[in-house]
């Protein structure tokens, strides 16, 4: 703890009467005698004051501890502890406070105190009330003289050692004539205490000492132990009631005798009243001086207040004489301790605006002030006004900052200059009730933007403006436009402005969007530039474009004009030029915008949104192609004369169609239902192009499923025999050749999605001159071999044929499109998060359409139902099939067991997804025939789906109907065979372990020859087969996909089908099959609402769909 005692700075103002109140008379005269003979040791203070602790040497050489704690700012708000018997309130208390009063009063006068002195000696009036009036005190009669001997009261001075100021005490005591020739008065003969009994003093005037007497009772009131001994009673510590009692002993004849220190003693006519007196300096200062009011009129010299809190005021002119009155108006102790020792306070000029403006109405709060020269004009009362400044800063930012303005008033008593005190600074002293009405009226008008006033928890203050703050952006344009006039016309707030402050006003006109276009610096990527103004000003796009990302209501621009952003066009502009981002085959490294030709709807859409400046001409030409492709007469494109076939009117739209994109160096998805002759179409399109010599710099390649290849080769030999086909059917280990050699001078190379794996970087050295994927959906997967094999080839164009654009999730969609027309949707991890999972979740029609409007230009789609109405009708029918007993005996067994095995591993889907459906294959078989799963169920029971599906051929065999039977398993498959050849039904098999030449020969067998049934495996005979010779379709078990179950009723039901087609699905009744025909349903709802029309519905396979198998 440090031995500096400055901080105790509150000890000053304990009085002695103070002190004799808390421990009395007795202890408070043996502590002086302590601390005049040095008795107290060490001293120390806390930082702040409190405590303090000192060491004593009591009577006994005994040390005592003692420590004196301060718990409030009043002369008794203070606490003590001794290690002396006594234990608190002791001598040592005593001698230890006066010791440090002693220490603390002898420091240097120019000892520094962060405070100019004047304020430092106001500062307390800060924190007390302003007191009401004090009563006045009235005298009473006197009383009639005897002959006896009379008595005078003896007045003196006395320094008060323990004072910091050892200031001056009036005391009195009695005294009475001297005998002698010298005459006089003595002490001798007559004490206080004598005066309580007649019998001490018989020969002394009764009513002398009965008056005199009542002013030594006042005292032993207050302490009867202390005052009954003591020889000289404290003027000041008697308190108002000595005032009458003085005034009777004038009235007895009781002569004030001046005692020590006193030429002369008086009592002055009534009351008297202290003040403070301001005057002026020449050299600017101001000066306060004490200055008494009385009657008589008291000329120079010292003013003495009497008592704590005073009650009666003594002035000692300079030669001595000593005037006594009673204060009217009695100041609070605070004042008396500001007044007391100070003759004067001296505010540099400096400092003289700021007390005028900010001490003087508390001052006068508490003490009358004067100023009896008029240079210190008397303040008028002014409010203080609220003041705000108001600094803009770059980029529209603007710095407020809250004050109170106070007026200095002038010679005339108004306000010519101001002082001004900042909303939180809480050191100057201030009008806060004034202030807070203002605030009261101001809050509301600020409320408007939000984050402008400060509110505090609830009961802590009422709310306020931030007293410093900064706006940006579009909080400054609106608190400009919004706030700042209303404020300008309150008269109790001023604004200034430091600087300039930009006009702020909405656009009177509506932005308008200007597009242009330019070559790029890769092949076929154009630059998108876009501009949008308002009147005369450009609207910088990054600004624009990021307020529309973060949805900002408004746009601000440098001038300081502003725009709403919540404008329908403006919108669309955000989403088109984020889609038109996303295109990139990588994600932007600047804020370029980079375009394709595919991307001719996106380019519609903002076109339909603003005005073309200028654009490429090569851009021009490709996107108005584009554009047109539905609208435009594309007769002209006729049928090309070396084509062996006529085609429909459907088709010959498509070849038109297919003609366009190849014309624009473009491609296209094909995606025609099943049977409508999409090879064809595809054909006249090469013939056209071999015609026109589009073929020289390379020939057309053709990638088909393995089944599909010999069958492309023979429409080609069929409808083009001019063209130059080359079958591609063999690696080049097994055929000899390199695949340069292999393919020569062909117009048109036919190879499967295997080989081109197998051999991807020979396919991807050659030129083509166009692409052609026929059965697309085996690159559905953009994550496979195959798929990047495809993307790797050389073409400036590639066309996508399929009947199943879509039969799973949207991922399908985007390989193929983007194998046909890369560019025209984003990276498949944008599109997952911008179109697979909003829509296959069920909730976004709005994308959905996008969707479809993206793909519009580029897929053509005809249903049979559409352009087919020539062919038969297709009837289709489910039929059920319950198990035999024992066989749903086995079933159910299995179900309870690898439904526990699913379910525990759908935790991680992903992860164990092979597991989870080898279990789920292995339900699909039961469903069908236990023994297929385990030998053990052998010769359990005859299969009830292979029992009606017999019913069902033997009588159509009689009737001479054929029939397709399709499995997904070649086991049941064989059940199937074993029963026909136990009824004597021929037959022709497919399935996938079938050689080429030998699959090509049953094909034609069946087609030719008189076998009623042809049994194909599912994935074997559902793409590249026309088995147009069969009547009816017989689909033994449901497959995930309804789309390769389509595929495969597809094979009858096509052009050159002449009789009505009916298909039968047989689904085994409370199995597995049941739940595969529900995740079938909603598959199809999937595709029909992207690639033809209809209400979507989720048809991703999902841990919960997986649940559903399972369930029952």
């Amino acid at each position: 703890m440090p031995t500096d005692l400055t901080a105790a700075t509150w000890v000053l103002s304990l009085s002695q009467l103070a002190l004799r109140a808390q421990v009395g008379a007795g202890a408070l005269e043996r502590g002086l005698e302590y601390a005049e003979t040095g008795r107290v040791g060490t001293l120390v203070a806390a930082p702040s004051g409190t405590p303090l602790i000192g060491t004593v040497a009591g009577s006994a050489r005994q040390s005592y501890t003692t420590i004196v704690h301060r718990t409030g700012d009043g002369p008794r708000d203070w606490q003590s502890r001794c290690t002396c018997p006594m234990g608190q309130d002791c001598k040592h208390v005593v001698a230890v406070i006066l010791s440090v009063q002693q220490r603390l009063s002898g420091a240097p006068a120019g000892h520094p105190t962060g405070q100019p002195s004047w304020e430092k000696v106001l500062a307390p009036l800060l924190r007390v009330p302003a007191p009401g009036s004090a009563p006045g005190e009235t005298g009473g009669g006197g009383l009639t003289p005897a002959n006896e001997v009379r008595l005078g009261l003896l007045v003196g001075l006395e320094h008060l050692a323990w004072q910091r100021d050892r200031s001056l005490s009036v005391q009195l005591r009695p005294v009475r004539p001297g005998r002698g020739r010298q005459g006089g008065w003595v002490r001798s003969g007559v004490a206080w205490r004598d005066l309580s009994s007649r019998w001490s003093s018989p020969d002394v005037r009764a009513d002398h000492r009965s008056a005199l007497s009542q002013l030594h009772a006042v005292a032993r009131g207050s302490d009867a132990h202390g005052y009954w001994s003591a020889e000289e009673l404290s003027l000041g510590e008697l308190g108002p009631v000595a005032w009458p009692l003085l005034r009777r002993c004038l009235a007895l004849g009781i002569e004030l005798v001046p005692g020590q220190g006193v030429t002369q003693v008086s009592l002055g006519e009534g009351g008297a009243v202290l003040t403070l007196d301001l005057s002026r300096e020449e050299d600017g200062d101001l000066v306060l001086r004490q200055r008494l009011l009385a009657e008589p009129l008291p000329g120079p010299g010292q003013v003495l207040p009497l008592g704590r809190p005073a009650h009666g005021v003594a002035h000692l002119s300079e030669e001595g004489a000593l005037t006594l009155w009673p204060l009217d108006h009695a100041p609070s102790d605070t004042v008396l301790s500001v007044l007391e020792g100070h003759g004067s306070l001296r505010v540099p000029a400096h400092e003289v605006g700021r007390f005028l403006a900010l001490y003087y109405p508390v001052v006068a709060r508490h003490v009358a002030l004067s100023s009896a020269d008029g240079s210190v004009p008397a303040a008028a009362g002014t409010r203080p006004v609220l003041h705000l400044r108001l600094t803009p800063e770059p980029g529209h930012g603007l710095g407020l900052a809250w004050s109170f303005r106070y007026a200095v008033p002038d010679s005339s008593g108004r306000g010519a200059d101001h002082v001004l005190v900042a909303l939180d600074d809480r050191t100057q002293p201030r009008d806060t009730a004034a202030e807070q009405e203002t605030l009261d009226r101001v809050v509301p008008l600020l409320e408007h933007l939000p984050g402008l006033v400060e509110r505090l928890p609830a009961g802590q203050t009422r709310p306020a403006p931030y007293p410093r703050l900064s706006l940006s952006g579009t909080r400054t344009a609106r608190f400009v436009a919004e706030v700042l006039p209303v404020l300008r016309e309150d008269e109790e707030v001023e604004v200034e402005v430091v600087g300039e402050l930009p006009d702020y006003a909405e656009a009177d006109e509506a932005p308008v969007v200007r597009l242009s276009t330019t070559r790029g610096e890769v092949d076929d990527w154009f630059d998108l530039h876009v501009r949008v103004t308002v009147g005369d000003q450009e609207v910088p796009f990054e600004d624009l474009f990021a307020a529309l990302a973060r949805g900002d209501e408004v746009l601000l621009l440098a001038s300081g004009t502003w725009f709403t952003l919540d404008r329908p066009e403006l919108q669309a502009l955000r989403d088109l030029i984020a889609e038109a981002r996303e295109l990139q085959d990588a994600p932007p490294r600047d804020a370029t915008v980079r375009l394709t030709p595919y991307q001719a709807g996106l380019w519609g859409e903002l076109v339909r949104l603003g005005v073309v400046d200028a654009q490429d001409a090569r851009w021009q030409d490709s996107v108005e192609a584009l554009l047109s492709l539905g609208d435009a007469d594309h007769g002209l494109v006729r049928q090309p004369e070396s084509l062996r076939a006529d085609l429909r009117p459907y088709q010959l739209e498509g070849y038109r169609w297919l003609s366009a994109l190849w014309d624009a160096g473009l491609g296209g998805v094909l995606a025609d239902d099943m049977g409508l002759g999409k090879t064809l179409q595809v054909l006249a399109t090469v013939v056209r192009a071999e015609d026109r010599g589009d073929l020289a710099d390379g020939p057309v390649l053709v990638v088909a499923p393995t089944s599909v290849v010999s069958g492309w080769v023979e429409q080609a030999q069929r409808f083009a025999p001019h063209l130059r086909i080359a079958a591609v059917a063999a690696t080049r280990r097994r055929r000899g050749l390199d695949l340069a050699e292999a393919v020569g001078a062909a117009d048109v190379v036919v190879t499967s999605y295997t080989l081109l794996r197998l051999e991807a970087d020979d396919y991807a050295r050659l030129p083509w001159g166009g692409l052609v994927l026929d059965e697309a959906q085996f690159v559905k997967n953009h994550r496979s071999a195959t798929y990047q094999a495809v993307r790797r080839l050389a073409g400036p164009r590639s066309f996508v044929v399929t009947g199943t654009p879509l039969e799973n999730n949207l991922m399908e969609l985007w390989s193929m499109t983007s194998l046909a027309a890369p560019g025209l949707f984003p990276r498949p991890e944008l599109f997952a998060q911008r179109y697979r999972r909003p829509i296959e979740a069920g909730g976004a029609p709005e994308l959905l359409d996008r969707l479809r409007r993206r793909l519009r230009p580029f897929m053509l789609r005809r249903t049979k139902s559409e352009v087919a109405s020539e062919l038969p009708p297709k009837t289709e029918q489910t039929v059920h099939v319950a198990l035999h007993p024992a066989h749903q005996r086995v079933y159910d067994k299995h179900l309870q067991r690898e439904r526990q095995r699913v379910l525990g591993l759908l935790a991680d889907l992903d992860k164990n997804r092979v597991a989870i459906f080898r279990s789920l294959t292995v339900l699909r078989q039961l469903a069908l025939d236990p023994s297929l799963v385990s030998d053990e169920h052998h010769g359990l029971a005859t299969s009830a789906k292979v029992t009606a599906l017999m019913e069902q051929i033997v009588e159509l065999a009689a009737e001479g109907h054929r029939a397709l039977v399709f499995s997904s398993f070649t086991g049941f498959l064989s059940r199937v065979r074993a029963a026909l050849e136990a009824a004597g039904v021929g037959y022709s098999y497919l399935d996938g372990s079938t050689p080429g030449e030998q699959r090509a020969q049953r094909i034609a067998a069946f087609r030719e020859g008189q076998d009623p049934v042809f049994l194909i495996s599912l994935k074997a005979g559902g793409v590249g087969l026309t088995l147009t010779e069969a009547d009816y379709v017989f689909v033994l078990d449901p497959w995930w996909n309804p789309a390769a179950e389509a595929q495969a009723v597809d094979r009858t039901h096509r052009i050159g089908q002449t009789r009505p087609v009916n298909v039968y699905r047989m689904v085994s009744t409370g199995t597995i099959e049941e739940k595969v025909v529900g995740l079938q349903e909603r598959k199809r709802r999937l595709f029909a609402s992207v690639v033809d029309a209809g209400e979507f519905r989720s048809g991703q396979l999902t841990a919960d769909d997986i649940r559903d198998l399972l369930e029952g």
